[in-house]
């Protein structure tokens, strides 16, 4: 069973930072694609920010400027750095390996409010 575990979600105001860590133990990490989804409630899973295993990156449109994905192959593990947080944000976000198959993660929540 892959394993892929996000940790670094929580409360933060509008107009704070969160940095999102993807990580797992699986050596063919460095082919994944990666990508970062979310959830909010009664809304369909997005796509937020997805990077290659070549490092290319692209972003939704309503996050561009603000997220930063990047990954660490030597820790098998993909970052999104979250800035300028708004309520809109809020939502479960999930990352996900896109190899011979794509493998989730469990989630964490993230919420944005004062």
């Amino acid at each position: 069973q892959v394993q892929l575990v996000e940790s670094g979600g929580g409360l933060v105001q509008p107009g704070g930072s969160l940095r999102l860590s993807c990580a797992t133990s699986e050596t063919f990490f460095r082919f994944c694609a990666m990508g970062w989804y979310r959830q909010a409630p009664g809304k369909q899973r997005e796509l937020v920010a997805h990077i290659t295993s070549g490092a290319r990156t692209n972003y939704a449109d309503t996050v561009k400027g603000r997220f930063t994905i990047s990954r660490d192959n030597a820790k098998n593990t993909v970052y999104l750095q979250m800035n300028s947080l708004k309520p809109e944000d809020t939502a479960v976000y999930y990352c996900k390996c896109e190899w011979t198959t794509d493998y989730w993660g469990q989630g964490t929540q993230v919420t944005v409010s004062s």
